[in-house]
């Protein structure tokens, strides 16, 4: 095996989207059904791939194919392009004989998960926007409307409102640090990110992320759908459910939770079922937890598991609509809050100096 071809590749750690590997996915399945051989078919996708990361990679892994490699295990020297719940579905393919179901199966779920995302990310688009907005306009009204009334207040004279006061200060340091605005979010992230590196941490974090109004339901409706989805997708393809559960760990996003699935993974390897320890955990709602206990009755885990990710997924939906409606008048009241203060701050010293006169 020639590690020197993908060592290269790995050195820069580069990633792939979710469409680009969706798309990858959906086009080997279908020369694979076609009767493409494995390596056939992946020497046909790369000759149809523009020059770039992910038409490297497939060289590299037909070429590792070739000479003798199974899929799974070439695909696993890039886990920064292919998942491990995406290694593990193939390796359960191959030992299957069923690779051309599990690449559609992948597709379908891969397609699935971007939707979701994308969902959740253009519904925050507009909130955002706002929210940049105001900002930038406070800004202005900081650095170049304020600085023209406080001119004229001392040429005037006199003791300042305290609310005056304060509103010059931070137009001074504003005035003073604009240029630090831009990299304060940088480094906030920074900080977010340093700060759970630490496992403990972020579980600590994770877990009052939950407890927030409104904002920690959504988490939790997000990280079932993910959860359930994979690990349905994970045994209707024939992963094990103990090599299953440890992957869907990493691609659920929350500690708290990816803690609650190793406890169940635990519970299991004592002989427990899934519903219990899952109930035990408080981590997924009660409804979850009993429709995965129906699921185990039935003996069909898995579609139980599909049936409840669709329909957390359409309750994100209607969470996420939910909650940029409650965040577009909190937007406006913020903003109306600010600029009232603003100008009564600017205009009471206009009013004492008025009565002084009269």
């Amino acid at each position: 095996m020639d590690f020197s071809k993908f060592s290269s590749l790995l050195s820069f750690k580069k990633k792939i989207s979710t469409k680009s590997l969706v798309i990858f996915t959906r086009q080997l399945a279908t020369l694979i059904a076609a009767g493409l051989p494995l390596v056939k078919a992946l020497r046909t996708l790369y000759d149809q791939l523009e020059q770039g990361y992910l038409k490297d990679v497939i060289k590299t892994v037909a070429d590792e194919v070739e000479s003798g490699s199974n899929f799974s295990e070439a695909l696993a020297h890039f886990p920064h392009v292919f998942p491990d719940f995406y290694v593990n579905m193939i390796k359960a393919g191959e030992l299957g004989g069923m690779l051309e179901d599990i690449l559609k199966r992948l597709s379908e779920f891969l397609d699935k998960s971007q939707k979701l995302r994308d969902k959740v990310k253009s519904a925050l688009m507009y909130p955002m926007f706002v929210m940049i907005v105001a900002i930038l306009i406070l800004v202005m009204l900081m650095v170049f409307v304020i600085p023209t009334f406080t001119n004229m207040f001392s040429e005037l004279g006199g003791n300042l409102p305290l609310p005056t006061k304060v509103l010059i200060i931070v137009s001074d340091i504003t005035r003073r640090l604009w240029f630090l605005i831009p990299l304060l979010p940088i480094a906030l992230i920074l900080i977010y990110k340093a700060i759970i590196k630490n496992p403990n941490r972020r579980f600590v974090i994770d877990k009052m992320k939950l407890r927030v109004p409104v904002v920690g339901n959504l988490i939790q409706q997000i990280a079932v759908a993910r959860f359930t989805r994979t690990l349905g997708t994970l045994l209707s393809s024939g992963v094990p459910i103990l090599a299953a559960l440890e992957t869907v760990r990493d691609t659920i996003g929350n500690e708290f939770i990816g803690r609650a699935v190793m406890q169940v993974r635990d519970s299991i390897k004592e002989g427990e079922g899934v519903a219990g320890p899952m109930e035990l955990s408080k981590a997924f709602p009660p409804l979850v937890t009993k429709m995965i206990s129906i699921g185990e009755e039935t003996g069909d885990l898995s579609k139980m598991l599909i049936q409840i990710a669709d329909n957390f997924e359409d309750e994100v939906d209607v969470a996420v609509t939910g909650l940029t409606s409650l965040l577009e008048p909190l937007l406006i009241v913020f903003m109306g809050l600010v600029v009232g203060f603003i100008v009564v701050s600017m205009f009471m010293p206009l009013f004492s100096l008025a009565k002084l006169i009269g």
